[in-house]
Order: structure tokens, then C-alpha cells, then sequence
């Protein structure tokens, strides 16, 4: 353990990029392998070998100052006082103690807002790191798996050191899902899959509203570990059944699949919800683009098959739903902030929707 955690926090190495992704790779596959083996005589130490690779993957935390030494004091000041921003994120005030964590926090929480206010908040935040002494550093980035290579945002060298983030297909690359897939679909389907396992771990704004695991509330993914483990077998259980369906060739059956691990997907979700034109409300629609290619074999097939984003305002479509969850924050009164589940009426079976509304008060 103590050489395998030296070798991840060599800086500039590819051999420790190799290892990274290496684990991720180990860590999805037991993951899925125990759904598929629930009784298999190793499951118990298997648990252990998944907290200690868990626990190699985290970031360690830099040495924390207190908030008058932060060189980005500036930038924190000012983020918290922005009104536009608490539009979209919130009154929630940012919580880091180091200037490493605090460039990562707004950089995450402006993946969340109108890319538009993000775009320009990206380069006040740059503007405010240069004013610091600090400059952009477009290498020293945090991979994330995924089906194309890209910068979500950079990190910093000078006076603050600061990893950035970025999509990265070499990551996903060496994950056994993608290497024993054939499919285009299958393939962009283990990048959400691992996306979001690995996403989870660095964002502890992260709640979850996937109806199977918690119908009642919305709940944190980092104040309740439990949850968190129980929302990542049921998204992991879902590809399962969606890569079985789509070897099958049957394109009912796959589209219900699809219509489930999109559901998944759209209940990984912040408080307030983001916005649906922010990065990762864009991120979050390639999978609603997916569905409707699935939704053209099915009616190719001679299915009668018609789905239904749901959006606008909650009393037009309240109809459509099911065990809906209501908020009084984001948003305008009476309006829909997120669709969970997509309405469906295959072959004249209704299968209804579930989305997040605020409340009309």
C-alpha cells in the first residue's frame, strides 16, 4: 500500500497515471462482479480490497491554511457575493480551507450554472489566480474516464498549486468494460458508468433521487456513504442489464433498459438542480440523445414507441408522472428544475415519468 500511494503522488509520471487508471479499471470490475456473484465466498474481503483501492484513489488533501492566508481570498469574496451565481447554486458559501481546494470548489460549482455566467466567471477566476501569482496550468489534471479527451477545466502552477479536471478516453481505455465491448452504445455507456463512480468520489456536493434506492427524499451521496454505495450497484446493475439487452438485439428490451440507466444517470443531481444548458446539464443530455436513437429502432422495428422529456411547468405535466420530489429553492415557483425519468407509452403501455419541481409557494 505505502509504495503504490508513493507512486500516485509522483508528480509528472506516467507510470503513476498507468497505475490510476489501472485501479479504476479493478475497481469497476469487482464492483460489477459482485452484483453478478452476491454469494461468492471472497465478497466480504472483496469489500475490504474495494475500500483499500477507494481509499489509494483519493486526492490527498493539501496542508490546510486558515481562510486569512488564502491567496485567492480575493476570488472567494467575491464568488460568495455574486447574486447571479446563488441563482443557480444556492445560497450555499464555499466551504474550502486551502487555495488548492477553493479553486477546485468554484470550478466544480460553476460546471452547474448557464455556460454562458460559467464562461465568464471561468476567466474572473483566472484573472483573480494571475492577480495572486498564480498562473493556468492545462497539464496537471485530474482524468476522468470517458469516450472523448477534454479539458473541464485547468489547474494551477506558481503561487497556488492546483490540479485541474478533464475527460480523458485513455482512462476509459483501460477499464475490461470497454476492452471486451464491441459497441459504440455499450462503450459510451462505461463512460457515464465510470464517470460518475469517479465523479462522486471528488464532489461532495453530490445527492442522488434514483427512486429504487430512495424514493422518498433527496439524498447526499457524501454524508451518507451507505446511499452512496447502494446508488453506484444500482447504476452498475442497470449497465449490466443494458449491455445484456443491447448483445440481445432486441430493441424493446433495450430501449427499457436504456429508459432505466438513463434514469440512473439523471438522478445523480445537485441542490439546487443545474441548469440544463451548464456543462453538466449538456454532459447529462448525451445520454437523453442515445435514448432517442434506441426509441427510432424500436418504432423501426414496428413498435408503436413515443417518450417524453418533461419540462415547463409542473401543473402541465403533472399528469405524466409518478412519486415526483419537490424543492422550494432553484428555479421559479411552480416549474420543473430536472426530469428523472423520461414519460414513455410503449405500445400503449404508459410508463410514467418523475421529475423534480419547485414547490408553487
Amino acid at each position: 500500500m505505502q509504495h503504490l500511494r508513493q507512486l500516485l503522488e509522483t508528480e509528472n509520471s506516467q507510470l503513476a497515471q498507468i497505475l490510476r487508471f489501472s485501479l479504476y479499471g479493478i475497481e469497476a470490475s469487482l464492483k460489477q462482479a459482485q452484483t453478478e456473484f452476491p454469494l461468492d465466498p471472497g465478497a466480504k474481503l472483496c469489500d475490504e480490497v474495494l475500500q483499500e483501492i477507494h481509499s489509494l484513489l483519493q486526492p490527498t488533501s493539501p496542508q490546510i491554511n486558515s481562510t486569512n492566508e488564502l491567496k485567492l481570498s480575493r476570488l472567494q469574496e467575491a464568488f460568495n457575493a455574486d447574486k447571479d451565481l446563488k441563482l443557480y447554486l444556492g445560497n450555499n458559501q464555499l466551504q474550502s480551507q486551502s487555495d488548492s481546494e477553493l479553486w477546485n470548489e468554484i470550478q466544480r460549482k460553476l460546471l452547474r450554472v448557464p455556460e454562458d455566467l460559467a464562461t465568464a466567471w471561468q476567466q474572473r477566476a483566472l484573472t483573480f489566480a494571475q492577480e495572486a501569482g498564480a498562473v493556468e496550468d492545462t497539464a496537471n489534471l485530474y482524468p476522468l474516464p470517458f469516450i472523448r479527451d477534454e479539458i473541464i477545466y485547468p489547474g494551477l502552477s506558481g503561487t497556488v498549486q492546483a490540479k485541474g479536471l478533464s475527460l480523458s478516453e485513455k482512462a476509459l481505455s483501460y477499464s475490461e468494460i470497454t476492452q471486451n465491448s464491441q459497441s459504440k452504445d455499450i462503450t459510451l455507456l462505461a463512460g457515464y458508468l465510470l464517470f460518475c463512480i469517479n465523479f462522486i468520489e471528488i464532489e461532495p456536493d453530490l445527492h442522488h433521487a434514483l427512486k429504487s434506492v430512495f424514493s422518498f427524499d433527496i439524498v447526499s451521496l457524501h454524508a451518507k456513504p451507505e446511499q452512496q454505495n447502494q446508488y453506484i450497484e444500482a447504476l452498475t446493475d442497470r449497465f449490466q442489464r443494458t449491455q445484456k439487452a443491447v448483445e440481445n438485439a432486441d430493441p424493446l428490451l433495450t430501449l427499457r433498459a436504456w429508459i432505466d440507466i438513463d434514469e440512473a444517470v439523471h438522478s445523480l443531481v445537485f441542490i439546487p438542480p443545474s441548469d440544463r444548458y451548464s456543462w453538466w446539464g449538456k454532459l447529462q443530455q448525451e445520454s437523453r440523445r442515445m435514448l432517442k436513437k434506441f426509441v427510432d429502432q424500436a418504432n423501426n422495428a414496428g413498435n408503436e414507441v413515443r417518450i417524453r422529456q418533461l419540462s415547463g411547468l409542473y401543473a402541465d405535466i403533472c399528469a405524466l408522472t409518478k412519486d415526483d420530489l419537490q424543492l422550494d429553492c432553484g428555479g421559479n415557483p411552480g416549474e420543473v428544475l430536472a426530469c428523472l425519468r423520461v414519460y414513455a407509452r410503449i405500445n400503449h403501455e404508459e410508463s410514467p415519468g418523475r421529475v423534480i419541481f419547485r414547490s408553487s409557494r
